[in-house]
């Protein structure tokens, strides 16, 4: 079994118990110092409830600990419900935690499901370049901060495109360069692949994982729900109800779920 996995939430809970080390690499096994400069994401004991009809508060996350490592991509799943969007608004700073302490390295940037929320100039170049205003940078200044984005994510040759004409996945790579172009330090992705075909989908997660191999300041942590996604990941976070279940290397997540997989099959095979 992998040294990662938990096998019940009190389990689960106890690594956000012990101390502030967080457990990464291969299985989960090899330790990493909590520094600023190892460290781009982290959170410790996140727990976050809403109100219910009846008063009583409901919880949808419980007692969450992860953390993820600048100059890596790691992937954050689990079915739909379990609570996967709601920690990364967390994470984000659009919802604030019931309990729990947090670190996120700023800036950062959330990116969401649907790039028309936050595409919103007439062309690639000008969109990318919207947020740069804030920095009272010079004209060179913001020509080449847009084209290195853009640059990074693929889309340097599409600057002068309008973005009406662009598909889905041009979109969404144009909001992460908008980011990148912001020297983000952390990308915060929601599920940037529900509505893209297979083309699409393959340029959106290249161009992330190109982003973050190639800039050893970036992190990024990617909901999603399509397990053929993992092979670009240096690691993952499995949740089921509102807590993270299992971390660790790609490899042990994958034994994981077919672990999860064979035990599933054998109960009703009973």
């Amino acid at each position: 079994m992998p040294a990662a996995l938990f096998s019940s939430p009190a389990a689960a809970g106890a690594l956000a118990a012990s101390s502030w080390r967080c457990r990464l690499g291969v299985g989960g096994d090899s330790l990493l110092d909590n520094t600023a400069q190892a460290i781009s994401i982290e959170g410790r004991r996140l727990s976050f409830s809403v109100a219910s009809k009846h008063s009583a508060a409901l919880p949808i996350l419980k007692d969450c600990s992860l953390c993820v490592p600048a100059g890596q991509l790691w992937m954050l799943l689990g079915l739909n419900g379990c609570g996967k969007s709601t920690l990364l608004k967390v994470l984000a700073g659009l919802l604030k935690p019931t309990e729990g302490t947090l670190r996120v390295n700023k800036p950062k940037s959330f990116v969401f499901q649907n790039p028309d929320h936050q595409v919103v100039m007439p062309t690639v170049e000008a969109d990318v370049a919207f947020g740069l205003g804030k920095f009272h940078l010079t004209p060179d200044e913001v020509k080449s901060r847009v084209s290195v984005a853009l640059d990074a994510v693929g889309m340097l040759k599409y600057s002068q495109r309008p973005i009406q004409t662009l598909s889905g996945g041009q979109k969404q790579r144009v909001a992460i360069a908008g980011a990148l172009a912001e020297a983000c330090k952390v990308l915060l992705l929601d599920e940037l692949t529900t509505f893209l075909d297979e083309y699409d989908q393959l340029g959106v997660i290249k161009a992330v994982k190109n982003c973050v191999s190639s800039n050893g300041e970036v992190a990024a942590l990617w909901v999603t729900h399509r397990l053929e996604e993992l092979k670009y990941a240096d690691g993952a976070f499995y949740m089921e109800d509102g807590r993270i279940v299992m971390h660790g290397d790609v490899p042990s997540i994958i034994e994981f779920l077919q672990q999860k997989q064979a035990n599933y099959i054998e109960h009703f095979n009973l």
